[in-house]
Order: C-alpha cells, then structure tokens, then sequence
C-alpha cells in the first residue's frame, strides 16, 4: 500500500486537473450557445436561397447548369475525375471522439477511385494528414475558431473557381452534425455539382423542414426570371453554397465544444471516483500508522514493565 504522503500527491494532483477540466467544460458550453445562437439567427436567410433554387428548378426543370449534375463539363468517371474534399476537424484535441470521427471518414474517402484532394480546416487535422505524408491542398487554410461568413465565402469562391476551370469535377465538405446534446455523427456531403432531385432537404432537421415548409407556404408560384433562369443560377448557387459552408462550419463548431463538453464531464466524473477511491486508501493508511504507533507504545510499556520487574 502506499504511503499517505504519496496518496496525498495524487490527491493534489487530481484535484488540479479538475479545476482545468471544470473550466473547460465552462468555456465549452458558453461558446457552443453563442454559436447555435449565430446559426439560429442566420439560417432564414440560407434556407430562403435555398427555397429560391428550389422555385427555379420547379418552374425549369430542364435547365441544364454547370452546377448542377448531368451537365456534360463534369461527367469524368473512374480514375479520371477529380474529387476535393473539404475536411473540418479541430484546432485542439481533448474533445472526445470528435477529431478521430473526422479524420477516420478522411481517410476512407482517400480510398475512393479517382483523384482526390484534401482541403483541411483546423490545426490538428493539418498536422495528422501531415505526419501521415498526405498531401494537403495548403490554398484554403484557416483556423475553425469563431467561423464567419467571410471566411465561408473565401472557401466558396476558392472551390467555385477550381470547379469553373475544371480542376474539379466533384466538391465534397466533411464535417460534423450534432445530432442530439450526446450525439455527433461526422458526414459527408456533396456541395458540387448539385443534385436536382429532393434537392437541399437530405441535410435537414425537423425544426429546419418546418421552417422551410413555411417559406414554401408563401404563394410565390407566378415568378420571372430575367435575364434566363441560367443567369439566375449563376448568381443563387455561389450564395447558397457560401450559406452551406457557414452553416457546416458553425455546426461543426458547435459539435466539437459539446464533445469537449461531454470529454470534460466523463473526465470530471472519473477523478471524483478517483478521488473517494484514494480517500478510502489513505484513511486505511492513515489508520494503520495509528494503529502501529499505538501497537509501538503498548509494546515499549511492556517492555519497560518487564525491565522494572527485573
């Protein structure tokens, strides 16, 4: 058994780690509530553009956009076509599952048949695709704290430029839905071309389906679309996929606070059973040097007794 001065030790020393792993925890949360709050505020906007491109395919169903599928500029197939994968981990680790999720799903797409790219966001996923000698496309770099829509726009227009000039034939983002409080799932998601059919509903929640069953609702069917629906499509897409990206930044943002979250509690959790288990270990320790320093003195008054006798 060890000795109370060591069991002490370990009692600082887990108590020190759970005041970081409580203040984690606290930081955590307040910045995942800010950040549902900025995508709550924001999605009417996206989800309106999305509503939009959904109108213009109803009333041209036949439009035949470059950003669409089935156009003739993108139809590689096999080894040929080229696939860039836009890939959001964390900057920091201690978040669970989180990084690994993504990084996991990275790495099966890798696999895939064709030519892919890698276009990572976040220190810590650059750093294992890294050590990993996979090559990183290094034009779209940039931290995931605090997403904005510029920085989303910034990623849009590098991927639409890619995409015009025929570098790529595929976009893809991968990222994390946070499914539930105790619930995250890393996916993937193709933003290039984009598909006609059920088109922007795949991705969405049940709140998300009320709240665009509500735009849909408005009487907005007697449309013109001037100069053509192509050139409205021009102008729509590049807006909805900007919206897209910020809205996978920001949920992916939120998804690896709540992990941390939930890393921290567990973590908190354990020490607490740590520390009752190495209450009870040092009590019987502390007992029994008392019951060996008694055990000591009975013994040296006997002896003594003896001795008188003598």
């Amino acid at each position: 058994m060890a000795n109370m001065k060591e069991i002490q030790d370990r009692i600082r020393s887990i108590q020190d780690t759970m005041k970081i792993t409580n203040a984690m925890y606290m930081i955590s949360s307040s910045k995942m509530k800010k950040a549902q709050k900025v995508l709550k505020d924001t999605e009417p906007y996206f989800y309106a553009m999305q509503d939009a491109i959904s109108r213009v395919l109803r009333h041209a169903p036949e439009i035949d956009h470059v950003y669409f599928e089935g156009n003739s500029a993108h139809k590689k197939e096999g080894k040929d076509k080229n696939i860039g994968y836009i890939v959001i981990t964390g900057d920091k680790g201690m978040a669970g599952a989180y990084n690994h999720n993504v990084i996991k799903l990275a790495e099966q797409k890798l696999q895939q048949e064709g030519n892919v790219t890698l276009f990572v966001l976040g220190e810590l996923g650059r750093h294992y695709f890294a050590r990993k000698n996979v090559k990183v496309d290094t034009s779209v770099r940039y931290t995931v704290q605090h997403p904005t829509v510029h920085r989303a726009r910034s990623i849009a227009l590098k991927m639409l430029e890619l995409y015009d000039s025929g570098e790529l034939d595929e976009v893809h983002i991968i990222y994390t839905v946070m499914e539930s409080a105790v619930s995250m799932e890393a996916k993937s998601w193709q933003l290039l071309p984009l598909k006609k059919q059920g088109f922007g509903k795949h991705h969405m929640n049940l709140e998300d389906k009320e709240l665009l069953k509500q735009l849909l609702d408005v009487h907005q069917e007697v449309i013109t679309m001037s100069p053509s629906p192509e050139a409205v499509m021009e102008a729509v897409v590049p807006q909805f996929l900007i919206g897209t990206i910020y809205g996978c930044l920001v949920e992916s943002y939120c998804s690896e606070h709540n992990s941390r979250m939930i890393a921290m509690e567990s973590s908190t959790k354990s020490a607490k059973e740590m520390l009752n288990n190495l209450s009870v270990m040092y009590n019987r320790a502390r007992q029994a040097a008392i019951t060996q320093e008694i055990t000591e003195v009975i013994g040296g008054a006997k002896a003594q007794k003896r001795k008188q006798d003598s």
